[in-house]
């Protein structure tokens, strides 16, 4: 069973906005999620894992996790999560706030969404979509 992670994403209300922030900083690089705590199951997040992103309260994309490594030593050990660039949009899934990251199970994840679909909804009508219950 795959085993993911999933974090709130502040600072971006959409996923475009996180795409293009990353796509703009400096240095260029590879994404990298730094957190304080290094996952006790490190190693299954690499192998099946996903960052799971939660916006405004919704979970909204995902990147895979390529690699979760520590940094740093005593007080000053942080952790860095090396992500994929691809974002894959997901089903969008209601998840409350949280602090920190969490683990978040293969069964509990939201499936993704199909790429390059005619009938690809805007992001802002899904959003209201969501609001009203309706989706």
């Amino acid at each position: 069973m795959a085993l993911h992670m999933i974090k709130l994403c502040v600072g971006c209300d959409t996923v475009e906005e996180l795409v293009e922030w990353q796509a703009n900083r400096e240095p260029a690089g590879p994404w990298i999620m730094r957190t304080r705590q290094t996952p006790k199951r490190a190693a299954e997040l690499v192998e099946t894992g996903s960052l799971f992103r939660v916006f405004k309260g919704v979970i909204l994309c995902r990147q895979k996790i390529l690699a979760v490594d520590t940094v740093g030593e005593g007080v000053n050990a942080r952790c860095e999560v090396t992500l994929d660039p691809d974002c894959v949009r997901v089903a969008p899934t209601p998840r409350r706030a949280f602090q920190g990251w969490r683990y978040l199970e293969g069964k509990d994840a939201p499936p993704d969404l199909e790429r390059g679909a005619d009938g690809e909804i805007p992001p802002e009508l899904a959003r209201q979509l969501r609001e009203v219950g309706a989706w």
